[in-house]
């Protein structure tokens, strides 16, 4: 069920009045409502998947219960091990069977012999790489004892299947999300309303902002050959906004939609293109799947200590484990290490935490200098998002190649969309004068910092609705359900 859906349009209201109006009162069937509901969400798509997401979900489950009533190091780890196996095998078998199948068919070809590659037709279930690491946190902060286990199997796979981000994301940690449906909610009516404002923010991202560059990205990326290297730069630029605004559309309406039954999710995305360096990008981009890799790869390899040797080789694990996450495709591998390259300058200069605060905090300009730093930054991002939006390797190369030729310098010519070029842009500065203004706020629709009539913020959300109604048409999926 997608969020941008005249299905969903009917099932949050409907799921939201039973919850607070007619359960209100029952913790336990709450929750085992959340749980029904959340299955309806996801087995709209598929029913045949639910199966995955339950065996996953009772894994674990005995996992942290057979934890919790052993003391035996070697028989935890085993518990652990079982848990990893499971979850991990699935992911595997259903994103990466055919792509190890090729790529080891490919490696033969390299020595001078021929073999057919095995293929499955396996449908990729939509949210797996989701849901199986936020499972895998619970079990492994368990064996790591800084979670207690939980007996309650209602909030566990509650927990699990949380429907505003089972699908995509933000990945939640077991001690942030799973103690929320212990404790009994009680309905409060500014987080509710600081719910929907953000809901409004994600579907303007996804509708107006991502979906009109889409079409321009799309005609552009499925047709490179047929365009200049200026067009094809327009391109990128096009398709690093169409990613931030679905992803981050997407995480928006999720956490609103989540606030709205009482519950918190992490922030997932912090304003990333006001980055002044690599470091604060992925410090600002997806961030719940950035800080999971943080603490249970990039750190229990050593981090950034010990010798220089060992700094690199964990930053390039961990950039291209993150590509890898992503998809079954060399692409999602190179624009990994590309990252990593990016990073290790300010790694082994120790000015990867050079900036960690709010660009121009308290100030309404930035000095030339920091618009220097975002302006570069935001230029190696598209340029590794060429690799992201890429068909093949080949695909990528010549494309940049294209892009650094003489074409560059020619009056790029684009077939015109649903929205000009030009409109196109004059929409997202606005839009992205708004973030800039709000930079130091959880989302760009908050307005707690500045005094502005209600009237007038009244009719800004109408103006935004009426943006959204006139952009919607047939809804696109969002772009991160294929990972």
């Amino acid at each position: 069920m997608l969020f941008n859906s005249f299905e969903f349009a009917l099932f949050l209201p409907i799921v939201f009045i039973t919850y607070w109006f007619l359960l209100k009162k029952h913790l336990k069937v709450q929750n085992f409502f959340l749980v029904a509901a959340s299955y309806l969400f996801y087995g709209w798509w598929d029913w045949r998947f639910l199966s995955l997401i339950i065996f996953s979900s009772t894994i674990d489950y005995f996992v942290g219960i057979g934890m919790m009533n052993n003391n035996d190091n070697r028989k935890r780890k085993l518990l652990l091990l079982i848990s990893i196996i499971v979850n991990l095998g699935f992911l595997g078998f259903f994103k990466y069977f055919n792509f190890f199948s090729e790529s080891f068919a490919d490696a033969f070809t390299l020595l001078g012999k021929s073999i057919e590659p095995s293929r499955l037709n396996i449908i990729l279930p939509v949210g797996i790489s989701f849901y199986t690491f936020q499972t895998l946190s619970y079990s492994i902060d368990v064996y790591r004892r800084k979670l207690e286990p939980t007996k309650d199997v209602i909030s566990f796979f509650a927990f699990v299947s949380f429907f505003p981000q089972l699908v995509a994301g933000p990945i939640e940690r077991a001690t942030n999300l799973l103690p929320q449906f212990y404790k009994k909610r009680v309905f409060d009516y500014s987080k509710a309303t600081d719910g929907m404002r953000q809901i409004l923010l994600g579907l303007f991202k996804k509708v107006v902002i991502a979906d009109n560059a889409a079409s321009y990205a799309n005609e552009i990326f499925n047709n490179y050959g047929d365009y200049h290297g200026s067009a094809l730069f327009l391109g990128a630029i096009f398709f690093a906004f169409q990613i931030y605004g679905d992803f981050s559309g997407y995480s928006d309406i999720a956490i609103g939609t989540s606030r709205l039954f009482g519950f918190n999710l992490m922030q997932n995305f912090a304003f990333p293109y006001f980055s002044r360096d690599i470091a604060e990008f992925w410090r600002r981009w997806h961030i719940s799947l950035s800080t999971w890799f943080r603490d249970y790869v990039y750190i229990p390899l050593g981090g950034s200590k010990g010798s220089t040797w060992f700094k690199v080789r964990n930053t390039f694990i961990i950039f291209i484990v993150s590509g890898f996450w992503h998809g079954a495709n060399w692409t999602f591998i190179i624009w990994g290490a590309l990252n990593a390259i990016y990073f290790l300058p300010l790694l082994l200069r120790s000015k990867n935490r050079k900036n960690t605060g709010v660009i121009a905090e308290g100030k309404l300009f930035a000095t030339t200098r920091e618009y220097f730093e975002i302006a570069t930054t935001f230029i190696l991002t598209i340029f590794a998002w060429i690799f992201f939006r890429s068909d093949s390797v080949v695909d990528a190369f010549k494309y940049i190649n294209e892009i650094f030729s003489s074409s560059f310098f020619t009056l790029p010519e684009i077939k015109a969309q649903k929205i000009s070029v030009i409109g196109y842009f004059l929409i997202l500065i606005l839009f992205l004068t708004i973030e800039w203004l709000q930079r130091d706020e959880k989302h760009a629709f908050q307005f707690y910092n500045i005094n502005i009539p209600r009237y007038i913020r009244t009719v800004f959300y109408y103006c935004v609705i009426a943006a959204i109604i006139w952009f919607a048409g047939n809804p696109q999926e969002f772009i991160y359900f294929q990972f």
